[in-house]
């Protein structure tokens, strides 16, 4: 094991796959000569070559379209967002070909392509370059969809994810890219669609994924100083979801909290609590709770990003209310 940061690991998981099969490839706005908007590609060009690693114009349509013809002829692209925010410019590609071409073509033209880059808030950006669109993309059939909250999680659900012959969602964020976390030094997978208990617990049961779990573990660890046990659950894919990793702890907390970035509306959050009702209901010792982005485009001061977004201090707020304690 060594310790490395979350945009290595992305970097070694896709030189991994690049080395082994000559069909993967990167495609995006500066991947190549800059070596990535934050860095992710670095050195990437001088391995490759310009024929594997390729600069686009700022035209997210015309290349998210360029990269589905090219899976739809045996080529396996990643496809690199600067954020998912541009990715909204690509996103009838994305949902009505990718998504789509493997049923409409009746099984004829798998997708195996992977479509990565930054979600959610990253400081002071404000409304449109603050987004998280991780439930838009989950609530499309033929998409999987992975958010990755630590370096080892991200470079086995990557790696995972370029060998998987579906289009996959890859969301990072751009305030974990200098995170640092154990990695192996051999080669490893992480399957999609599995969860990960971050921390055991008795007490309580908090849900989340992406950045935001270390809002969920912070919070574990202030509630541990007050005698309540919180078990933490990283979702990793929200497509498909891990119900069961979910309904099993709940069946032993009897208690839930589910943590999220996006907005309240359709989120994440609200299918896990639908869920946990329906396959679990006669566990629940108290309503299911969701803690997630204020129904607000996301403001610009820091103050009002505090506010809007979820905080440990909003997360242990909600467990002592699942928990009957006084607030």
């Amino acid at each position: 094991m060594r310790t490395i940061e979350f945009r290595e690991a992305l970097r070694e998981a896709m030189s991994e796959e690049m080395r082994k099969d000559e069909k993967v490839f990167l495609m995006g706005e500066e991947v190549a000569q800059y070596n990535g908007a934050y860095k992710v590609s670095k050195g990437m060009l001088d391995e490759f070559g310009e024929k594997r690693i390729i600069d686009t114009p700022i035209s997210e349509l015309g290349f998210t379209g360029i990269a589905i013809g090219g899976a739809m002829n045996g080529l396996r692209p990643i496809v690199e967002f600067m954020t998912f925010n541009f990715s909204l410019v690509g996103i009838d590609q994305i949902i009505n070909s990718a998504a789509k071409m493997m049923s409409m073509s009746g099984g004829q033209f798998p997708i195996p392509i992977v479509f990565r880059g930054a979600t959610g808030s990253a400081g002071m950006l404000s409304s449109q370059h603050s987004q998280s669109f991780d439930n838009w993309y989950a609530n499309c059939p033929g998409l999987k969809v992975i958010v990755p909250s630590t370096p080892y999680d991200a470079k086995g659900l990557l790696k995972s994810a370029i060998r998987d012959n579906d289009p996959v969602i890859f969301m990072e964020s751009e305030q974990m890219y200098g995170d640092k976390g154990l990695v192996p030094e051999g080669e490893y997978l992480i399957p999609i669609g599995l969860a990960d208990i971050k921390r055991e617990g008795t007490d309580v049961t908090i849900v989340s994924f992406g950045k935001i779990i270390k809002q969920a573990l912070g919070a574990a660890i202030e509630l541990e100083k007050e005698g309540i046990s919180a078990e933490v659950i990283d979702l990793r894919t929200i497509r498909p979801i891990d119900y069961d990793a979910v309904i099993n702890s709940v069946k032993k907390t009897n208690r839930l909290v589910v943590v999220e970035e996006a907005w309240p509306l359709g989120a994440i959050a609200t299918e896990i609590a639908f869920k946990v009702q329906k396959e679990a209901f006669d566990y629940l010792d108290a309503p299911i709770l969701r803690v997630t982005a204020a129904d607000v485009p996301l403001p610009y001061a820091p103050t009002l990003i505090e506010e809007s977004l979820p905080n440990v201090a909003r997360v242990i707020k909600a467990v002592k209310e699942v928990m009957y304690l006084k607030k």
